[in-house]
């Protein structure tokens, strides 16, 4: 996923509806603009947070489908078993 994609995504995970856009194609922080007058602009700390928090969650992901993995061969499948599943 790219940074924007990450972006939007964090942004979006914030807050319900469209909430949020961007002042230029530019999509950054900098670039930020809350459409909603009920929500405060988020600062780039809390961004920045909700991103890396997506970021972990993601290779959480991954490292438990490895580990569940590894469990099953431990138990005697094969690869083309577990990747059947």
């Amino acid at each position: 996923m790219t940074d924007m994609e990450y972006l939007n995504l964090a942004l979006s995970k914030m807050h319900n509806g469209q909430w949020f856009g961007f002042s230029s194609k530019e999509q950054s922080y900098s670039t930020l603009i809350v459409h909603d007058s009920s929500i405060t602009k988020p600062t780039e700390a809390e961004v920045n947070a909700k991103i890396q928090e997506l970021k972990d969650a993601e290779t959480q992901k991954a490292n438990d489908k490895i580990s569940a993995q590894n469990k099953l061969k431990a138990l005697g499948l094969t690869d083309a078993e577990i990747e059947a599943l």
